[in-house]
């Protein structure tokens, strides 16, 4: 049986019948080219400096702490919300599991240095703290009727100092060797081999998503792409698992490192020197995992409609029978979930957890969930379209660091960018309409 040709697909340019048949976001599809224009731009006046393996590794390192957040923050936004407290949340969060690795269960608990356990119990009680602080701020909010802005606002300032109370002001430092492996680095990355497997099955899942939803149409009687759509969409989607695959793979470990590592296995080296790839480092892996779920989560389930329901019409999805206040208080809980996995990257990438950790982190992730496309109008955004705001974000800071550009003409950029972005879905949005 042949699939009739779309309504609109008459009279229409060649690119126009690509992006109607294959239905890729148009707005998406725009921010996948200004990332190729930003890429190409600096590594153009960074003298090819951007482009490199090396580059995009820890491109990609920098970004999982915010892309962890950003999945949180289109909900919050979504639901015309919005949550300045991100970044102080972080702090404190990472302040308690640093405490909680170094002195309260080593110590006084007695669990010793080293003790299996410890990353496991200090992570639990930082998610467990972050939930908490979501919950009490989504309460306020959505029960005492006090705007978001203002709860969070007032958490900003609260957390903040909250974390420097934890330590009075110290840097906790040196974190669990297990807990680091969050943090990524030449041991906080799975390798060449396991960097294939998890592309392959990257691929994999591309493919059986594509046929499953195909199949999904059919018995609805939905309107089907046609085949050769579905196979250029399993062909790009492939490509690009393959070819993040291939460069996390040719980013070898330092020289110095490699070496002390083969002298302890008994590894011979090569005259030209010991190749060994990162491969995909375990915080990107971290933030793929989270980016997934909750994609699931706001497409597949009650809660995710739930959501998009109140952020299109409040008043209308609280008299279709939606506990809208108990909605709020799970997304808030949600976000402080979320706050304390990127605490937990950041203060494993560092290390340590010190009293600027986290500091404008709630600038760059509304950002990104803005230039993503989420909408502050609300009930418009996705969770892939945030994850990539937060390349676009973290590459315009890493391309004006390799550059030589200070620290105040980036925030400069960055919040122009800001503005820019929100000009631009205002347009969007007055030509939808």
């Amino acid at each position: 049986m042949t699939t009739p040709a779309h309504p609109s697909s008459f009279a229409q340019s060649p690119l126009q019948r690509f992006l109607t048949a294959t239905e890729v976001d148009t707005r998406l599809l725009g921010m996948i080219g200004a990332l190729a224009i930003i890429w190409v731009g600096f590594n153009i006046f960074s003298g090819g400096l951007f482009l490199t393996p090396r580059n995009l590794w820890n491109l990609s390192v920098q970004t999982a702490s915010v892309a962890v957040m950003v999945t949180g923050m289109v909900l919050v936004i979504v639901t015309r919300n919005i949550d300045l407290s991100v970044g102080s949340i972080l702090g404190l969060v990472g302040m308690v599991m640093g405490v909680m690795q170094t002195q309260i269960l080593p110590v006084q608990l007695g669990l010793g240095l080293g003790h299996p356990m410890i990353w496991i119990l200090s992570l639990a009680a930082g998610i467990a703290v972050g939930i908490g602080i979501g919950a009490l701020q989504g309460t306020i909010i959505a029960y005492l009727k006090v705007p978001a802005f203002i709860v969070t606002l007032g958490g900003y300032l609260v957390w903040r100092g909250a974390a420097w109370w934890v330590t009075a002001g110290r840097t906790v430092a040196p974190m669990d060797t297990t807990f680091q492996l969050m943090g990524g680095g030449p041991f906080g990355a799975i390798g060449a081999m396991w960097s294939w497997v998890v592309g392959i099955i990257a691929c994999a899942a591309i493919v059986i998503g594509l046929y499953f939803g195909r199949q999904q149409r059919r018995r609805f009687n939905f309107p089907q792409r046609p085949v050769w759509a579905e196979i250029t969409l399993a062909v790009i989607g492939c490509a690009a698992a393959i070819g993040a695959v291939a460069v996390a793979n040719a980013y070898p470990w330092p020289v110095r490192i490699a070496q002390n590592y083969a002298g302890a296995n008994n590894i011979p080296v090569p005259e030209g020197g010991l190749f060994i790839s990162h491969g995909i480092a375990i915080p990107v892996l971290i933030a793929i995992g989270v980016g997934v779920a909750m994609t699931f989560l706001t497409t597949r389930t009650r809660f995710g409609r739930y959501v998009y329901a109140m952020g299109g019409n409040p008043e209308a999805a609280e008299l279709a029978g939606i506990n809208t206040r108990w909605v709020t208080v799970k997304i808030f809980m949600l976000m402080g979930a979320l706050c304390a996995i990127a605490a937990a990257i950041s203060t494993a990438r560092l290390n340590a957890a010190t009293n600027a950790l986290g500091t404008l982190d709630e600038l760059y992730v509304i950002a990104a969930a803005v230039i993503g496309g989420t909408s502050l109008a609300g009930g418009v955004g996705t969770v892939a379209g945030a994850l990539l705001g937060a390349v676009v974000m973290q590459s315009l800071q890493s391309g004006m660091v390799l550059m030589g550009i200070d620290s105040p003409l980036q925030s400069i950029v960055v919040g122009i960018v800001l503005v820019f972005a929100v000009w631009l879905d205002t347009l969007y949005r007055r030509n939808k309409h």
